[in-house]
């Protein structure tokens, strides 16, 4: 329960942040925990939540400027959707 609000709360970050985070749009991946609840961060389900985002390839990975960046998968953007329960958008 507590993996799935996480991966839903880090998923819903990177599409509302300002430009949305999607394919050549991206972020450093430490961002990811920021905005989760402080008893959170560090914790080992935290860990296993981003791991599993990036095993169903909702999140893309690269290294730019020596730090490791991330987005949101374009070309799994319907199955991010119904991942969240939301309406499709094209």
């Amino acid at each position: 329960m507590e993996k799935r609000f996480i991966q839903e709360k880090i998923l819903r970050k990177l599409m509302t942040m300002k430009p949305p985070k999607w394919g050549n749009s991206h972020t450093e991946e430490k961002n990811l925990v920021k905005g989760l609840p402080s008893h959170l961060r560090g914790a080992k389900v935290v860990d296993k939540a981003i791991k599993e985002l990036f095993q169903l390839e909702f999140l893309t990975r690269l290294k730019k400027t020596g730090e490791w960046h991330v987005s949101l998968n374009p070309r799994k953007k319907e199955e991010i959707y119904q991942f969240l329960r939301l309406p499709p958008r094209m």
